[in-house]
């Protein structure tokens, strides 16, 4: 007899749109620079204040930047890192903010 046949199924392959491949945002961070104004117990002071750090931490990140020159003390968006830059200029602070992924 003339039964009914199913349609065999039919893989697909997904498509994508090159236009709505969102990339995850790279993170930017502040970096406190060494300079030879501030005292390096102020410059911990800063860090527990401003960004809550306790005393063993902002005190690595101080001894980063008097040894190092430098130290990466926050990460987040670029408006996160602007306010935060923004916020070590005025405790006078030497500060800058870059892409992460940037040496």
């Amino acid at each position: 007899m003339g039964g009914v046949t199913a349609p065999s199924p039919v893989e697909v392959e997904p498509t994508f749109d090159t236009d709505e491949i969102v990339r995850p945002a790279t993170p930017w961070v502040t970096i406190v620079w060494n300079d030879p104004v501030n005292l390096m117990s102020y410059v911990t002071y800063v860090f527990r204040t401003y960004f809550g750090y306790d005393k063993r931490k902002a005190e690595k990140l101080m001894m980063e930047v008097h040894e190092d020159g430098r130290s990466v003390v926050s990460s987040g968006s670029r408006e996160e890192m602007e306010r935060d830059v923004q916020a070590m200029h005025e405790y006078g602070l030497w500060a800058t903010m870059q892409r992460e992924d940037q040496p």
